[in-house]
């Protein structure tokens, strides 16, 4: 192998663990001050669902993205944060994407919504099986054990 390709694949390596932790907290950050800056409206949907303590459960919701965002980030415990973000995103999709429940005009959109929450929780899963990576607040060997 060319010294330019083994530089680059070492770059890629490097790299590549922050670049997907970045690019993966961004949807829960944003989505959890959007909560935040909604809340009332936010709880008022929820109690339409038939969600009982809507408020708590959003105030909930709302810490399980934050500090599982942050983990993941900065690769501090980023498979607990990882984890926290599996178990805000499942019930998530299946409450508010259940394309199975919906009328032809909003099925398409809601299997879209229902696949990419299958694709943001596989990339969780890759972070709780291979930990945060080298650029990361954890040392390498305690990102294999967390």
């Amino acid at each position: 192998m060319s010294h330019c390709m083994s530089v680059w694949c070492e770059l890629v390596k490097t790299c590549s663990p922050l670049l997907g932790r970045i690019l993966i907290t961004a949807i829960f950050l944003r989505s959890a001050f959007g909560k935040i800056a909604g809340f009332s409206a936010v709880a008022a949907g929820m109690a339409k669902k038939g969600m009982p303590f809507a408020e708590v459960l959003l105030a909930g919701a709302i810490v399980f993205e934050i500090v599982g965002s942050v983990t993941v980030l900065l690769g501090w415990k980023a498979r607990w944060g990882a984890l926290l973000l599996i178990l805000f995103t499942i019930p998530a999709t299946l409450l508010y994407h259940d394309f199975w429940n919906m009328e032809a005009a909003q099925y398409r959109g809601q299997l879209s919504h229902f696949m990419k929450n299958l694709s943001i929780l596989g990339a969780l899963v890759f972070v709780m099986g291979m930990g945060s990576g080298p650029l990361s607040l954890e040392k390498p060997r305690e990102s294999l054990r967390a």
